[in-house]
């Protein structure tokens, strides 16, 4: 078994020197071995074999040569600390405990401690003001009760934000039909949408991918579990079948648009890629698969009279519904 030379005491020494030189290649780029070894309080040879244990750990310090020094040949940095909510907290509380353990630290533990406790106020400083910048960009339309000054939405949608770039579940929860409850999930992309946002993630309770609108979401709360993204699952939910009969992923229909409105039909966007035709006649024939049959309605109302849905027939049974009960609006005096 291989010895360790030296007690603890030296090993914590070296813990906090090696601590110290990433700090100051951090700050300094190009510091010399000599500045290292004088500002660390060792030989330059020390420093070396540092520099050699600090490669073994895949620290990203390289020297650039004689007269340029030492620089991270990446975009690796030691700050801001990477930990989670509890790890702060758990570290933190260290300070409520420093005076019956200081007799037991080197002196320069303490002040590597306060360092550290700087730097991780610093970094959440940073992304509160981050946070505050990424949600000046995006505005969303306030439901009719809303109180003008309320800005949860917005809330939701940064904690989204921050989750989905770090791969983090989300615990929450999810107000449906008037009720409000739990949610756990795996955000995976934002899907914008006429004054608001819905949120594509995997939910962990269905155990299936599912849409959330943003501004239904509350409480939302960063898990410290990570998760990977399945890009199958994706591509699954956007993918763009043409279904038989009788599919219970989602209903097959057939419209066709007048000649005046193609191109504006041309350009709209949609996440399930549809089949188009053009008629010898000029018309558009579009072909797709839809799940959810009220928004069908909403969007081809506003084409109005240049739109016709030519099958499946209970469709155009329930678009003729629509449109009766519309004209019984019109019609009272």
């Amino acid at each position: 078994m291989k010895q360790h030379h030296g007690g603890p005491g030296k090993m914590t020494d070296r813990l906090i020197r090696l601590m110290r030189i990433i700090t100051l290649v951090q700050a300094k780029p190009g510091i010399l071995a000599r500045e290292l070894a004088e500002r660390c309080e060792t030989t330059e040879r020390t420093i070396y074999r540092d520099m050699e244990a600090l490669s073994a750990m895949h620290i990203p310090i390289a020297n650039m040569g004689h007269g340029r020094g030492y620089m991270f040949i990446s975009h690796f940095a030691m700050y801001p600390l990477n930990w989670s909510d509890e790890e702060a907290q758990a570290f933190m509380q260290l300070t409520d405990v420093m005076d019956d353990i200081r007799p037991l630290l080197k002196p320069a533990f303490e002040s590597a401690y306060e360092k550290v406790i700087a730097s991780s106020q610093k970094d959440r400083t940073e992304r509160v003001e981050w946070g505050e910048q990424i949600r000046g960009m995006f505005k969303e339309g306030a439901t009719v009760w809303q109180n003008n000054e309320g800005d949860e939405p917005s809330h939701a949608l940064l904690t989204l934000l921050q989750a989905g770039i770090s791969l983090n579940s989300i615990e929450g929860n999810y107000l449906s039909q008037g009720e409000m409850g739990m949610i756990r999930f795996d955000p995976y992309c934002l899907i914008p949408r006429e004054y608001q946002f819905d949120l594509l993630a995997y939910c962990h309770l269905s155990e299936r991918m599912r849409t959330f609108q943003v501004n239904r979401l509350h409480n939302l709360r960063i898990m410290p579990r990570t998760f990977r993204k399945n890009e199958y699952l994706i591509e699954s939910y956007f993918r763009a079948p043409w279904t038989t009969k009788g599919s219970t992923d989602g209903d097959a229909i057939k419209i066709r648009f007048s000649s005046l409105v193609v191109e504006r039909v041309m350009q709209e966007r949609f996440f399930v890629r549809p089949v188009l035709t053009i008629e010898p006649e000029g018309t558009l024939l579009f072909e797709t698969v839809i799940f959810n049959v009220e928004e069908l309605f909403v969007w081809i109302s506003k084409y109005g009279s240049q739109a016709e849905i030519l099958e499946p027939e209970h469709f155009r049974a329930l678009m003729k519904e629509h449109l009766e009960r519309w004209l019984q609006v019109y019609s009272q005096k």
